[in-house]
């Protein structure tokens, strides 16, 4: 590997891991998400440029804060941020323009606190459609690409960019304040926030595309910003709920990786090798979510279901009966294929694969299922119990070929070279 390709994926990694943390500071200063990107890509672009002669900084977060902020400055300085300063000042040009570039100085060099909540927040902001703060937020605050982001919503990639840049561009023209509400507009507005920070933590529990199954930072992203909107809101029971299913389902992070990287399934997990202090936690935030009547929300459930596993010593104590008839309750609340999906798994599980590949068959013609990589790999799962090896052989090369994450299609392949030899045992 060359200097040149090493410190091209060292940039590629740091700024998976400090882009969101840039962006929300840079937005505190400039208050504009849309601006406060392009000042953060443009931090980027530099240590393209310099790093590979250079070598990757010892801090590279900070250089590349430090970057952002004199890029700021310098805008500042040609009069670009004049106009609106002096809106809010009122002062004269020259007063103003050297009180904001102290802002800037000061303020950028803060701990960057909860600006990673108030980004969240404007990005979920009601003058956005659903979809457009989704996709902003996985963006700005996961990190990830607009293919990444169109494969998690089965939507073409030119959609999830035209939605991003009327996003910011709406966000603009309407003047939103980066801010975290208060009073009765922060409960009407934590759904939204809700769902974008467990599609952020899901992104960072089994990453999407590239060459990792995991991407911790952005769990570890998700699972902070929930617990800060756990203290603002602590009568929100859906708040706890979510917190408590995060929390959980990270206590297997280092149980779901295999030593050479490869992804080991819950089943075939090392429970030895969950984390119990995060299990605690995420079952005292599933009590709370049920001492306020939360125990029917959505994600409430899904937690109880994550408990199911949690509290199973073996994988042969899991109470799959409970689990299924958890999903058949968030079934009912969340009408949703995926979840009819892992209804059938845990189907399946309890009560025989007959019961689970019934379910499964009739899925199969769902259409926001047809490049859905788990349907084959479920389908192919029951198939193998049943004794069809074959069909499973298929279904497991099928879902290999609809995965866009490396390591994944690596175990869907292996498993199907599996069945092959079990065809040919038999």
């Amino acid at each position: 590997m060359t200097a040149a390709t090493a410190a091209h994926r060292a940039i590629d990694a740091v700024w998976k891991i400090e882009s969101a943390r840039l962006i929300a500071a840079l937005a505190r200063i400039v208050r504009d998400v849309g601006l406060a990107e392009e000042l953060a890509q443009d931090a980027l672009v530099i240590a393209l440029e310099r790093w590979p002669e250079s070598g990757v900084p010892d801090n590279p977060g900070a250089w590349l804060m430090a970057t952002a902020k004199h890029r700021a400055i310098d805008l500042l300085r040609r009069g670009k941020l004049l106009s609106r300063k002096h809106e809010e000042i009122g002062h004269e040009v020259e007063a103003q323009q050297e009180l904001a570039v102290a802002d800037i100085e000061a303020a950028i060099d803060d701990d960057v606190g909860d600006d990673l909540l108030r980004l969240v927040f404007t990005s979920c902001h009601p003058v956005l459609s659903p979809e457009a703060r989704v996709a902003l937020t996985l963006r700005l605050l996961g990190g990830l690409t607009t293919d990444e982001i169109a494969r998690a919503f089965l939507v073409p990639e030119p959609t999830v960019a035209q939605r991003i840049v009327r996003a910011k561009r709406t966000l603009a023209e309407a003047g939103v304040p980066f801010e975290v509400p208060r009073g009765p507009e922060l409960a009407s507005r934590l759904s939204s926030v809700l769902e974008v920070i467990y599609l952020i933590f899901n992104e960072g529990y089994s990453a999407t595309t590239g060459d990792d199954w995991l991407r911790p930072d952005l769990c570890e992203d998700a699972l902070r910003l929930g617990r800060i909107l756990a203290e603002l809101a602590p009568q929100e029971p859906e708040v706890h709920g979510l917190v408590a299913l995060m929390e959980i389902q990270a206590s297997r992070t280092r149980a779901r990786v295999g030593p050479s990287g490869e992804p080991v399934l819950l089943l075939d997990q090392n429970r030895a090798m969950w984390d119990h202090v995060l299990i605690g936690r995420g079952l005292a935030a599933l009590d709370r979510a049920e001492k306020l009547d939360g125990a029917g929300g959505r994600y409430a459930l899904q937690a109880a279901i994550a408990a199911c596993h949690a509290r199973a010593r073996t994988a042969e104590q899991t109470d799959w009966a409970l689990i299924a008839a958890l999903y058949a309750a968030l079934a009912q609340l969340t009408p949703s294929p995926v979840v009819e999906l892992n209804r059938a798994v845990a189907l399946g599980m309890a009560f025989g694969p007959e019961v689970g590949l019934e379910l499964v068959d009739a899925l199969t013609s769902e259409p926001s299922l047809r490049h859905y990589h788990l349907l084959p790999s479920v389908r192919a799962d029951l198939l193998a119990k049943l004794g069809r090896f074959d069909e499973a052989r298929v279904e497991l090369e099928r879902a290999a070929s609809l995965t866009r994450n490396a390591r994944e299609r690596e175990l869907l392949l292996a498993r199907a070279a599996t069945m092959a030899g079990k065809k040919q045992l038999s």
